[in-house]
């Protein structure tokens, strides 16, 4: 296990964006950000609110991703892995110290199989497009590591699968 971490800490910091490279910060700073839950969260009830039809989607979507938190706050609180050293993200850092495993990538991933089972085919494919994105979004920024996002992914996929088999 302890070359496995190892290995892990080796290889995220690799991908790790260095300060030299402020342009590609920042556009990692806008896909992490992107898959924020206060974000989708709100824009679900604004379309639950303002497009009626949409409505019982924005709920099983907004459901779907409250039942995903709560299930990754009980693993981050049974594992209490620590986030890699860094200072971007100092909300997150300070919120959520426990970096396994990844939300972010949890919920992108998430939506991501819920768009392609749910949605037009253009949603579901900007969605595979987007998910991967933040997941790697989270390890550049330091945020996390590889392991963090790789198992967060995972448990999205699951969730998202077992949501569609169960409200078919």
């Amino acid at each position: 296990m302890k070359r496995w971490v190892e290995w892990d800490a080796q290889i995220s910091e690799k991908l790790r964006i260095d300060n030299s490279h402020n342009w590609l910060k920042k556009g990692a700073a806008i896909f992490a950000h992107s898959g924020d839950s206060w974000f989708w969260l709100s824009g679900l009830v604004l379309v639950g609110v303002l497009i009626p039809s949409l409505r019982r989607l924005a709920i099983l979507y907004g459901g779907t991703i409250l039942i995903l938190a709560g299930l990754v706050l009980a693993i981050k609180f049974s594992v209490r892995r620590q986030r890699p050293q860094g200072e971007w993200g100092a909300i997150y850092r300070r919120t959520d110290p426990h970096s396994f495993p990844s939300g972010h990538a949890a919920r992108a991933t998430l939506l991501a199989v819920l768009g392609i089972g749910l949605g037009p085919p253009i949603w579901g494919g900007v969605l595979v497009i987007w998910a991967p994105l933040v997941s790697l979004s989270r390890v550049a920024l330091g945020l996390h590591y590889l392991s963090d996002v790789l198992v967060g992914a995972l448990l999205g996929a699951l969730v998202g699968v077992l949501s569609l088999w169960w409200f078919g």
